[in-house]
């Protein structure tokens, strides 16, 4: 990546601001060789999302204020891990993964110690479903509660309800993604003002 980076006339143009689209592509690809690719696919496109790492890191070593490399990312990642694992490489004990989680929760509660809202850190890159299923765990937590539908008997049924309802908003002239991204920002002020009220 470092020669590319020096003898590629088109890479070295590139921020990190440029390889957004890159990376997105990159990782729906690599979902799609997990959800029905071969293992030769499924490698192919590691690679392929391994070389937006490299190639946002490379990007990052040249940086004049404040650059890091792959070795500090790899660096970082492993202190991150070795505290959020305690009970892998410390004294604590997690016979169930609800105690891994418990564990992993509480590491990364103190890591994050400077965040007001369990909100902060959410991305709102997502995809509208995606960022809902964060926000409606981030609600449980706080005790905001949404009043779930009849649940489905299967992954399959759930999939096919959720069709339904982007037909019908697509019948209706109605943007499902949009509706369901403002139903999530109403969700948000809900979370904000519980823990608002929670602080008085």
């Amino acid at each position: 990546m470092h020669v590319v980076r020096d003898r590629c006339v088109w890479t070295q143009q590139i921020t990190h601001r440029d390889l957004v689209p890159y990376l997105v592509e990159e990782s729906a690809e690599l979902i799609d060789a997990v959800e029905g690719g071969s293992r030769s696919e499924l490698r192919e496109e590691l690679g392929d999302l391994l070389w937006q790492v490299l190639f946002h890191a490379e990007i990052a070593s040249r940086d004049e204020i404040e650059p890091f490399d792959i070795q500090d990312v790899a660096a970082g990642l492993t202190e991150k891990m070795v505290r959020r694992h305690p009970h892998v490489f410390g004294d604590a004990a997690a016979r169930t993964p609800e105690e891994v989680l418990v564990h992993w929760n509480a590491a990364k509660a103190a890591e994050k110690h400077q965040r007001q809202s369990v909100l902060d850190g959410v991305s709102h890159a997502m995809p509208a479903l995606a960022l809902a299923q964060k926000v409606l765990g981030k609600a449980a937590s706080v005790g905001v509660d949404v009043e779930p539908a009849a649940p489905p008997r299967s992954e399959e049924e759930l999939g096919d309800a959720l069709l339904a309802l982007v037909a019908a908003a697509r019948a209706s002239g109605m943007d499902a993604e949009r509706a369901l991204r403002t139903r999530v920002r109403t969700l948000e002020a809900d979370i904000r003002s519980s823990e608002t009220r929670g602080a008085e």
